[in-house]
């Protein structure tokens, strides 16, 4: 196996064995001139995975320098550091402190720490000590932390296929479901 000079690929010519076996340059490349800065390998941002390598769901992050106007949707996770105006749809919504949605949060778990001016629709909720909730809270499990401010009624009803209730993620993803 040869390695390449990334400046001068084809000289093998002097290269030699090094104690793995492997062929290295000769040390002479000194005199040789150095690629432009434009030929040099740029950074690439890469996504955030919610825990690399146990092939769980990653998270989309809307920073708190974002401002959102429209519905957003996923079939993972959403952690909202920004302001969102629209209904907010994912796996898993996280609010963060400081963060707010003018809109309707459905997921199958609902944390909130900043500020909901509208519904909350999830399985699970958590409303953290830093919460502000305007509205309804619809759910099957919450959890209500000391310092939680609510503005709504509380209704455990998720599910129970009233008109309060939305079609599921994975309707809203495409998958089939299958009525029992």
């Amino acid at each position: 196996m040869t390695i390449f000079n990334r400046l001068n690929p084809g000289n093998t010519a002097n290269a030699a064995p090094n104690p793995q076996g492997r062929q290295t340059m000769p040390d002479n490349t000194a005199n040789q001139a150095t690629a432009p800065e434009s030929k040099r390998p740029q950074a690439v941002a890469q996504p955030l995975y919610a825990a690399a390598g146990t092939g769980g769901p990653m998270t989309s992050v809307i920073s708190k320098a974002l401002k959102i106007t429209g519905q957003l949707e996923s079939t993972e996770n959403i952690q909202v550091d920004g302001q969102i105006e629209g209904d907010v749809r994912g796996l898993s919504v996280k609010v963060g402190n400081g963060a707010r949605v003018k809109g309707t949060v459905y997921g199958d778990e609902v944390e909130l720490a900043g500020t909901v001016d509208g519904k909350i629709e999830a399985k699970k909720v958590v409303l953290t000590g830093t919460a502000r909730m305007q509205g309804d809270v619809i759910h099957q499990d919450i959890r209500i932390e000391s310092g939680a401010y609510i503005d709504g009624h509380c209704k455990p009803d998720f599910g129970k296929g009233g008109k309060a209730s939305q079609p599921s993620l994975k309707a809203v993803a495409g998958e089939k479901t299958s009525a029992a």
